[in-house]
């Protein structure tokens, strides 16, 4: 069986960690398993099955790629839902964060041509729970949250790359941005 892959960006601490916590939170509510299996992360290239070699190529684009691109903040601003199968945390300041993705996606259609275009828009979030959270929890849920609030800023400095051994996401590589670009 092929392995899985995808590309996120990690907050680093104390957003990590709040975020993990808020993670931890819903899957303690609802039972939720989707919700703390993959650490706090914003997807960048969604998971995609891909032969053994792509690991070894991905690293080399990947690495390359992050060495033409300057850090950059994002700002997370809120509770959201997609339908009501997604709780997320709301991207606030996300404009540096989709062009990072455009350049992302324009590096992979020249150097990494195993990475499908995206079919759809890029929303960038924050996700919390996902496609296990029981229906009958999910009105309360949605209660609960909308009564609250969350707001942190970061910086963007490195990717991450995750290979799926299974039972859980591994980070295969971090892909440091370049400090000085401007």
């Amino acid at each position: 069986m092929k392995p899985r892959y995808l590309v996120a960006l990690l907050p680093p601490e104390p957003v990590f960690s709040q975020t993990r916590a808020l993670k931890q939170e819903v899957h303690q509510l609802t039972g939720s398993r989707n919700a703390v299996r993959l650490p706090p992360h914003i997807t960048l290239i969604p998971p995609l099955l891909q032969s053994d070699e792509f690991e070894a190529a991905c690293t080399t684009a990947l690495s390359a790629f992050a060495a033409t691109q300057a850090s950059f903040q994002v700002g997370l601003d809120g509770f959201a839902w997609f339908g009501d199968r997604t709780l997320f945390i709301h991207v606030s300041e996300a404009a540096a964060l989709k062009q990072f993705h455009a350049a992302l996606m324009a590096w992979c259609s020249k150097h990494l041509p195993e990475v499908p275009p995206e079919t759809r828009a890029f929303t960038p979030h924050l996700t919390l729970a996902t496609r296990d959270l029981p229906p009958a929890q999910v009105p309360a849920l949605r209660e609960q949250f909308a009564a609250r609030s969350y707001a942190a800023t970061f910086m963007v400095d490195n990717l991450t790359l995750f290979r799926h051994d299974g039972q859980q996401w591994q980070a295969r590589a971090t892909f440091e941005l370049d400090q000085f670009s401007s």
